[in-house]
């Protein structure tokens, strides 16, 4: 898959797109990019995602939103389904005042546009004009066709990122698993941490996260690490060690990989998250809080069987 950072890189015939934030490529978002794939594929058209970065949203000032998936990671999972191209265009102000059918012009002379895909709701343009009915209709003018997939919802209702991030904001990673169809992840280089690990017998990596990924809420959970595309059961701690540093307020991410003895700093390692544990809690002796992770460790051990 070939994964272009603008629009304007990108040369297409015959393509077909779908168009949206797609953040954390959740179930919702892979039947549409499932139909989107398997089209294509039938028609021997080559199948493109467009979607946006930063969140459009926080680009035009609604709030800050903490991301389920940064770009490169979106652009991993669409790969995955048999995306053909994916396409990162930056979101600003000025191009959120482009009308409908401006920016469906602009998608037409790129990518050669034949076939639109789009969510239930889904609009784009100025003041969200480009519904299904007018894409259709301008669809009519640039040659291109619409068809617009129903949402896929469960028993809570439609699924949504934003109801995927609330699950992960409060950490119940194993819930917000079952909507996105794969485990919530974080990614990022190992870096030198404190040593406290190592001195009682608990070497852990620390994962520096990005400033707009969402971390799950404070705790202890089990997850999956992935170094070098080796699979580890961990143990991992989301939290400011209230037992050492009880001031602390930033939020650490360590990772205890079970069974591991090797020297990782610096190299990329991603933690899959399966199940939250427990609470962090705050100990009264170091002695105290060895036997609690002891007992995490063996619990993750269970669970990751």
């Amino acid at each position: 898959m070939q994964h272009y950072r603008s629009l304007e890189e990108v040369t297409l015939q015959n393509s077909w797109l779908t168009v949206g934030v797609f953040d954390g490529v959740h179930r919702g978002h892979r039947e549409i990019i499932k139909r989107l794939t398997e089209g294509a594929r039938a028609n021997g058209a080559p199948s493109v995602v467009l979607t946006f970065d930063p969140h459009p949203a926080a680009a035009l000032g609604r709030g800050e939103i903490k991301l389920l998936t940064l770009p490169d990671e979106r652009a991993g999972l669409l790969g995955q389904m048999g995306v053909d191209v994916a396409v990162t265009e930056r979101f600003t102000r000025e191009l959120s005042t482009l009308s409908a059918f401006d920016y469906m012009s602009r998608l037409a002379r790129r990518l050669g546009l034949k076939h639109l895909l789009i969510g239930y709701d889904f609009a784009l343009g100025r003041g969200r004009e480009g519904n299904a009915p007018r894409l259709t209709e301008i669809g009519l003018e640039l040659g291109y066709t619409v068809e617009a997939v129903p949402a896929l919802g469960d028993e809570s209702g439609a699924i949504s990122s934003t109801e995927i991030r609330k699950l992960i904001a409060v950490g119940k990673v194993a819930e917000a698993a079952r909507l996105l169809g794969h485990p919530y992840s974080l990614q990022g280089a190992v870096m030198r941490g404190d040593q406290r690990g190592r001195k009682i017998g608990y070497p852990t990596a620390n994962l520096e996260t990005a400033p707009d990924k969402l971390i799950p809420a404070g705790g202890i959970y089990a997850c999956w690490a992935v170094v070098n595309d080796e699979k580890h059961r961990a143990a991992v701690n989301i939290g400011t060690n209230p037992t050492f540093t009880p001031d602390k307020q930033t939020l650490s991410v360590e990772a205890y990989l079970l069974d591991f003895d090797r020297d990782i700093y610096d190299e990329v390692a991603r933690l899959d998250f399966v199940e939250r544990l427990r609470d962090e809690l705050k100990f009264d002796s170091v002695e105290a809080l060895v036997e609690q992770i002891g007992r995490d460790v063996e619990q993750t051990r269970q669970i990751m069987t």
